[in-house]
């Protein structure tokens, strides 16, 4: 039987491995260009590469997004062993800003109908266009870095100036005429059909004619499963609110230990949070400051302050905010609405909790402990001697005077040193 699958195994690898080889391999790209993206369109490459395959596919439609990860795929393009074609698909597709530079830099540019390119101009992060020196010094640099792109393959290089100085786009059409991209395809197959036989150059002196397109079988390489969850956590906005809400969590585990589900489902939210946010390039000064607010956050809830520490620390989470993407465009960086939001609604149950706190306190004192003594309460966390337990509808440190009490076990005030209750597990439960 082990033979029988160890060769089950190898002839389904084997299939497998026979049907990538020289085939037409195909990756979609749909959606910001961004580091997940990146390590994805590198991946489907290396797959090509390792498999010889006859032609990669790019089909691509995006708004854009950083300029880092846009120049780290298009070096990857230019390395390619395996011709690219970037085809802007499907109909009403578009190829903007970062997306322009990566179809002018494929050996293949396409367009389906109904789609556009260009608009490449770079911007600030809150959209805004980018003042003085620095402004002119990004623009110089991208205006640098596409016509050598357009140079390379030969391509319309005042018009990609054009649509970095002036934001210019074009259609499909208007695109060919330009001489933006080589060719218009109806689809996938009209695409394979055009290109069969052209010979493309792969670089500098190294060309290549394009054969057997047509009856190449097709492997289309996709996202896996968790790089499908880093793009969905690759949002400041998530990132933001995972880390806020993981950290109140772990504020409600703290005023109440033993209840679990908070300090657990608060961990993983802000380690979720700040895995988001190590997918993106954001300002290390901006994550220490949203670090401090919560530091402060906590400090309100245990040393009450009047409000001040939480208001220290609204403040220092809209600035962290701010300052952790101001290098980011503004597709990628959170609203300052939403910081803005969080920040007043921490202020706000902090406000709360502390009101309640106090009132809690005055009551206790006023009713004192004694009147607590004989009463049974319910164990809230182990005592093992210590923890808490709940009793007339609060919760109390307690000591039990022998053994241990488990979660739920119910137990008898015997006594009280201070704030902390003596009890004594009841032997019938």
């Amino acid at each position: 039987m082990a033979v029988v699958l160890f060769l089950t195994g190898w002839l389904a690898a084997a299939c497998s491995e026979s049907t990538e080889t020289a085939a037409v391999h195909v990756i979609t790209v749909d959606g910001s260009i961004d580091p997940v993206m990146e390590r994805f369109i590198d991946r489907g490459i290396d797959r090509a590469e390792d498999n010889d395959a006859k032609l990669i596919v790019i089909e691509i439609d995006t708004p854009g997004g950083l300029s880092s990860s846009m120049r780290e795929i298009v070096q990857r393009i230019e390395r390619s062993d395996v011709p690219v074609a970037a085809y802007v698909s499907p109909s009403g597709a578009r190829a903007a800003s970062a997306g322009t530079f990566i179809v002018m830099s494929a050996n293949i540019a396409a367009m389906a109908p109904n789609t556009s390119i260009g608009a490449a101009s770079a911007i600030n992060s809150d959209g805004s266009d980018i003042d003085g020196t620095l402004g002119r010094k990004v623009e110089n640099d991208s205006v640098a870095f596409i016509r050598g792109i357009a140079e390379l393959r030969g391509r319309n290089a005042d018009w990609a100036e054009q649509a970095v100085r002036d934001a210019v786009a074009a259609n499909q059409s208007e695109a060919l005429d330009l001489d933006v991209v080589d060719l218009l395809a109806n689809d996938r197959a009209d695409l394979l059909r055009q290109l069969e036989g052209r010979t493309v150059e792969l670089r500098p002196g190294t060309s290549v004619t394009l054969t057997g397109l047509a009856d190449a079988p097709l492997v289309q390489t996709k996202m896996t499963a968790w790089e499908k969850f880093l793009s969905i956590l690759a949002d400041p906005t998530l990132a933001s609110l995972l880390i806020t809400i993981g950290f109140l969590g772990l504020i409600m585990e703290m005023a109440s230990p033993g209840l679990i589900v908070p300090g657990t489902a608060g961990v993983i939210a802000i380690a979720l949070g700040f895995l988001g946010f190590g997918v993106l390039p954001v300002d290390t000064v901006g994550l220490v400051l949203i670090a401090f607010a919560l530091v402060l956050f906590g400090l309100e809830l245990f040393l009450p302050s009047g409000g001040i520490l939480g208001a220290s620390g609204a403040v220092a989470l809209i600035l962290g905010g701010i300052v952790a993407f101001r290098d980011t465009p503004a597709e990628f960086r959170p609203p300052v609405w939403i910081m803005a939001l969080l920040a007043f609604f921490i202020i706000g149950l902090f406000f709360t909790l502390t009101v309640s706190v106090a009132r809690v306190k005055h009551v206790s004192a006023a009713m004192g402990t004694a009147a607590l003594i004989g009463k049974v309460a319910v164990v809230r966390s182990p005592l093992a001697p210590e923890g808490y337990v709940f009793v007339q509808g609060e919760r109390w440190r307690a000591l039990v005077d022998r053994g241990s009490a488990k979660e739920g076990d119910r137990v008898r005030i015997i006594g009280a040193e201070g704030f902390r209750l003596r009890v004594r597990k009841e032997e019938k439960q």
